[in-house]
């Protein structure tokens, strides 16, 4: 029978080493200074990270989250307005380490970038985007009106001003689920005109905020 449950490997806590669950695992880094750990889908995911460095996978994702951004020319699909914002989310596992950003279509320069989060989704983090997208440019009084978005999910919980993701929240994602009850807050309380529309992959190609890890 498969497991439907997680391996942990603990790098600096009471006790090193891999677990195989969550209790355990939160009995060696509860209340331990700095603790290091990580989740994993199988045993020998886990083996192999505890194995090597805690720190290559969060350096990888560093590493491509801070590389330029490409620029396409859209400006041969006139359905796309240019002057708008594209964001994405990128999320290893689910749940697993998600970050997403914002990028100015028209000269594809990055707008921002938030994360890497532990234990989140790809639609946290697009969910996250668009609000984060809608409240710096009615913070800025920007003239960009629109905001593009490939997931019909995160665009369906920003109509309905709730995240409606089942990632449980615990430890690890605390901070996470702060900010997304502070997106939920703010979409209660503001109006805004900005348009906030679907992105057309099959006809445009990727969003220009992808972070090609596809």
């Amino acid at each position: 029978m498969a497991r439907n449950y997680k391996w942990y490997v603990v790098w600096e806590g009471t006790i090193p080493g891999i677990c195989d669950s969550w209790e355990e695992c939160k009995a060696r880094v509860s209340n331990y200074p700095n603790a290091k750990y990580k989740s994993y889908n199988t045993q020998e995911e886990a083996i192999r990270a505890y194995r090597g460095n805690p720190a290559d996978e969060m350096g990888v994702l560093r590493a491509i989250a801070n590389a330029p951004v490409k620029h396409v020319n859209y400006e041969t699909v006139p359905e796309i307005i240019l002057d708008s914002i594209a964001v994405d989310a990128a999320c290893s596992g689910n749940p697993g380490i998600m970050e997403y950003q914002g990028v100015d279509v028209k000269s594809g320069a990055r707008l921002f970038h938030k994360g890497p989060f532990p234990k989140a989704s790809n639609n946290i983090g697009e969910f996250l985007a668009i609000v984060h997208g809608l409240a710096m440019l009615k913070k800025q009084g920007s003239p960009i009106k629109t905001i593009y978005s490939d997931s019909v999910t995160a665009l369906a919980w920003v109509r309905d001003r709730k995240c409606k993701s089942k990632i449980p929240e615990c430890p690890e994602n605390a901070a996470l689920f702060d900010i997304v009850r502070r997106a939920e807050k703010w979409l209660q309380e503001n109006t805004y005109t900005i348009r906030v529309l679907k992105w057309k992959t099959e006809e445009w190609g990727e969003i220009p905020a992808d972070f090609g890890r596809k």
